[in-house]
Parts: structure tokens; sequence; C-alpha cells
């Protein structure tokens, strides 16, 4: 698959920090789609280089893969990123 950008990325995170809203409201593992947020602000923290961003990223990933529930501020961080 490849890649988006512009109006189609934004649309798609859109959506997926919609949904990763409405999961992370029940306490759980962090839902895929925050995960994959996670992925796409990794991505555009590394370019801007945003460090704080970059590690909370790599948190959020840890925890998904770990099974753990990732922090709040992690998550917070990660679902705003773009705002």
């Amino acid at each position: 698959m490849l890649p988006q950008f512009g109006t189609a990325a934004r649309k798609s995170l859109k959506t997926n920090l919609d949904k990763a809203s409405a999961a992370d409201a029940g306490g759980g593992a962090p839902e895929k789609a925050s995960v994959d947020a996670a992925w796409l602000v990794l991505e555009a923290a590394n370019d801007l280089g945003d460090q704080a961003a970059v590690d909370a990223c790599r948190r959020v990933i840890d925890a998904e893969l770990n099974g753990t529930v990732a922090r709040g501020a992690d998550l917070d961080l990660v679902l705003g990123y773009f705002r």
C-alpha cells in the first residue's frame, strides 16, 4: 500500500483518531487506531526532529506490541499532534 499524503492522509488520520478516542475511553490496551496514529506521528516527528514526540510514539508502539497499556500522556500527545 502506498503512503498517503496531504488531504488523504489527514482524512485517514482523522478517522483513525476518532476511532482511537472512542476506544481509549474504555481504558484497555492501545487500540489499533492509536498505534496507527503513533506510526504517522513518529514519521512526522522524526522529520521535524521532535525527540519528545518520537519517544512518546515509541512508548505507545511498544505498549501495543507488549500488550500493555500506554501512558495517558503519551496517547494524548500522539492523538493531538496534528491538531
